[in-house]
């Protein structure tokens, strides 16, 4: 199955059809009398219907399981035609797409089941996945595409050349997926003044985001919170608290980092871990939701 442990919990929701078509009116009396031999037509498929959402990953061999945590199925009649809608919703880290057609399909089979012995026509039709939403493509091009930013990667040993940096080439490689341009890319050792500089002389430059990595754990040379902290207008703690959780929950060590989120003037300033896992978990956590903050800044809504 694809790898979705880079993601995060999102809602998501899916509507699917299908289209259930009998050859007589008699057949649509019979349904809504409940007088079909087999029982109530739309009660049993609709239980069979439920049923089938939750068996989807055990017959689809890609499908990741998932909490189902809203099945809705729904009928409408309109002559000879029954159009049957389900709709899934759950918080995960994928989409319920195949789980929304999978239910609509056993429904409509169901119906042709129970209705094939008082209806040799009926016919299944327009199985088809009508919306969703909760993933990616739902927040992309909410973006704006001007955005800059300087990475700054925080490390006496990579400065002094005995180590090679690794974490902050994963915040450029993750940085230009979101198509945001990267001003600048340097490395300075652990020193207050230093990291202070550049955040200023960024500022100065108009960049938008400037993202340190490394000097947010406990050793005495980690420094970069106590250099951002005094500087920043406001902090953002949810920026911090998703970082954060998401490390939690794939180290339990995470909870160790101090992480930095704030601005400073029209800057949004990052100080992220050094290790190289802790920085892309990082940028996994909040990227690139976090991109909505420069509309924010220039007075759009959050919807």
């Amino acid at each position: 199955m694809v790898d979705i442990t880079h993601k995060i919990n999102t809602l998501r929701i899916a509507t699917a059809q299908a289209i259930v078509k009998v050859s007589t009116l008699d057949t649509i009396k019979a349904i809504e009398n409940k007088t079909v031999p087999k029982g109530d037509v739309f009660a049993m498929s609709k239980a069979a219907g439920l049923l089938g959402v939750k068996k989807t990953p055990d017959l689809l061999p890609d499908c990741h399981p998932l909490p189902i945590e809203f099945t809705g199925i729904d009928y409408d009649i309109n002559g000879l035609e029954i159009t049957i809608l389900c709709t899934i919703k759950t918080i995960y880290k994928t989409g319920v797409e195949v789980e929304a057609m999978h239910g609509a399909s056993i429904v409509a089979l169901n119906m042709y089941d129970m209705l094939k012995p008082i209806d040799k026509g009926v016919e299944i039709h327009h199985i088809k996945l009508l919306n969703k939403k909760g993933g990616k493509s739902d927040f992309k091009d909410h973006f704006r595409k001007d955005i800059t930013a300087a990475v700054v990667v925080c490390s006496d040993t990579i400065s002094a050349g005995q180590k090679e940096d690794k974490a902050g080439k994963a915040i450029i490689q993750k940085l230009e997926d979101c198509d945001v341009a990267i001003s600048d890319y340097t490395i300075i050792p652990d020193e207050i003044d230093r990291i202070q500089q550049k955040v200023k002389h960024y500022q100065e430059q108009h960049i938008d985001l400037v993202i340190f990595t490394g000097g947010t754990g406990l050793s005495k040379r980690d420094v970069t919170p106590e250099a951002l902290e005094p500087l920043l207008d406001r902090t953002i703690p949810g920026i911090e608290e998703a970082i954060r959780s998401y490390g939690q929950e794939r180290t339990p060590y995470a909870m160790l980092s101090r992480s930095v989120a704030g601005t400073y003037k029209n800057c949004l300033v990052l100080a992220l871990p050094g290790s190289t896992n802790g920085a892309k978990e990082s940028m996994d956590a909040i990227f690139p939701s976090l991109l909505h903050i420069f509309r924010i800044f220039k007075g759009a809504r959050h919807d």
